[in-house]
């Protein structure tokens, strides 16, 4: 199985334009979810939980400054990146847009290739594994790029699925968990997963990151799932 594709939520009213980011996005491997107005993307935000946000500022109803922040004064969105994009281009709506939480702002019309390459940059933090980045925790280094993984020098030799667990938590070090999420990101969204099937892989993965000795980096969080360190 391929590592799961980051998913966009793109929020438009205007077909035409929701159709463009629609192409572009897949064309450069993006997982695509469409919202018409701001009431349907609050409801996808939860209900998809995706990497990355692009939000219209003029919507129908909810306006997208309104959406962004909800989003960003939710805990369990707030990290979710917003490119925002808006025909609104003078200093005061960017700064706005900008305080109101929006993580970029992209004025209409605007560059696909530019676009695209500010959604890279904000998946760079947010997934860095995902844009083939080089991720380091403590003596253990993931080299998404080349998909290898050493610990303390030595080669690790990992199945595709630990691959991908493992790269997950690596992008946020500390971050609890839940099986539900990791099964999400790991086997994807529209793949029906036992959720035991997560500690049978959360154990192969101790088993091979302990292959040369060391300390167990994985820790149970007793009802809830999994973190590093």
């Amino acid at each position: 199985m391929a590592p799961q594709q980051p998913c966009v939520l793109v929020v438009e009213d205007e077909n035409a334009q929701r159709e463009v980011l629609k192409y572009n996005l897949e064309a450069e491997g993006f997982g695509v979810v469409l919202a018409e107005n701001g009431d349907e993307a609050l409801l996808l935000v939860r209900e998809e939980n995706p990497d990355l946000i692009v939000l219209d500022w003029m919507l129908p109803n909810v306006s997208g400054i309104e959406v962004c922040r909800r989003i960003k004064a939710d805990p369990g969105t707030r990290a979710i990146p917003i490119v925002m994009l808006s025909a609104r281009g003078d200093e005061g709506d960017r700064v706005r847009g900008l305080e109101t939480g929006a993580d970029d702002y992209v004025v209409k019309p605007y560059s696909v290739v530019e676009l695209m390459a500010r959604l890279r940059t904000q998946l760079r933090r947010t997934r860095p594994a995902t844009m083939g980045e080089r991720l380091i925790f403590d003596d253990i280094i993931l080299d998404a790029g080349e998909h290898r993984v050493f610990r303390d020098g030595q080669p690790l030799h990992l199945g595709p699925t630990e691959f991908r667990l493992l790269s997950t938590l690596m992008e946020k070090p500390g971050r609890v968990w839940t099986r539900e999420q990791l099964l999400d990101r790991v086997w994807g969204r529209d793949i029906y997963v036992d959720t035991r099937t997560i500690d049978v892989h959360v154990g192969r993965l101790r088993k091979a990151l302990m292959t040369h000795g060391g300390t167990n980096p994985v820790r149970t969080v007793r009802g809830t799932g999994y973190a590093l360190g």
